[in-house]
């Protein structure tokens, strides 16, 4: 693997091209009066990526100039904080708005198994806060350099489990509500406990419409939770994560406990 260089290299893993971009000084330049005037990531989402299922992504591109739109030369995203990246650029379809601007959607996909190959030393360090650059060219030979016109949020995926017991429960007994967070590990493609993390206990009263937060509890050293809590009525019991900056968002399947 290459050391860490600045400007951008390129590397082959099985048929895939993938991009290396190590931190650059942000700029803007180029020729004319073509501009990005808006630019949005996967339809406003984060980009949350496991380790098996190929995840493929939009970024579509507003793009004005006097002249019309030609199209884009060059897209690429990366790590806003240490400039890793990984995406393949894989299509572009561009729609004509009027005759001075269109949107630009560039198609990006993420392999997992490309990924523990992808940047030098552990490649999880990648999760976090992304930007965009772009360079787009007009009809007439205008040209921008159009770096950081958009953040986004590349994640890892997570899972949660919940089990209630004893099922069914008497009324004003205790009951113990247990479960594991993971996350995805970007090097060995596996799910490992993700420690440290406050997670909320909910529950949804038979019957009932939403779920209510009944505490909050942190993961142990393996991801695992467990809490005891009075059984007041049936219902469902489960787990809610709120994600973290490089870690997504989830929530449990729900365990319904009826009372005896």
């Amino acid at each position: 693997m290459p050391g860490r260089t600045a400007g951008t290299a390129c590397i082959v893993v099985g048929a895939t091209v993938l991009t290396l971009l190590s931190t650059t000084v942000a700029h803007a330049e180029g020729r004319g009066d073509i501009r990005v005037t808006k630019t949005v990531v996967n339809g406003g989402n984060n980009v949350i990526v496991g380790t098996s299922a190929r995840v493929t992504y939009p970024i579509a591109i507003t793009i004005r100039d006097d002249s019309g739109v030609k199209g884009l030369t060059r897209v690429s995203v990366f790590n806003k904080s240490n400039g890793w990246g990984f995406s393949d650029w894989v299509d572009t379809k561009c729609e004509a708005k009027s005759s001075t601007t269109s949107v630009c959607t560039a198609k990006m996909t993420v392999a997992p198994a490309w990924l523990a190959d992808s940047v030098p030393g552990d490649v999880n360090v990648s999760a976090g806060v992304w930007q965009v650059n772009a360079t787009v060219r007009a009809k007439d030979g205008d040209y921008w350099i159009s770096d950081h016109i958009a953040e986004f949020k590349m994640k890892r995926a997570s899972k949660l489990t919940t089990d209630a017991s004893p099922e069914p429960v008497a009324k004003g007994a205790a009951l113990t509500v247990t479960g594991k967070l993971s996350r995805a590990n970007w090097e060995d493609l596996k799910y490992h406990g993700y420690t440290g993390q406050n997670v909320q206990l909910q529950f949804k009263k038979a019957g009932a419409a939403r779920y209510s937060t009944v505490k909050t509890v942190k993961t142990d050293g393996s991801g695992k939770l467990g809490t005891k809590v009075t059984a007041t009525s049936a219902g469902t019991w489960r787990w809610y994560f709120p994600g973290t900056t490089t870690t997504a968002r989830v929530v449990s399947t729900g365990d319904t406990v009826t009372l005896k």
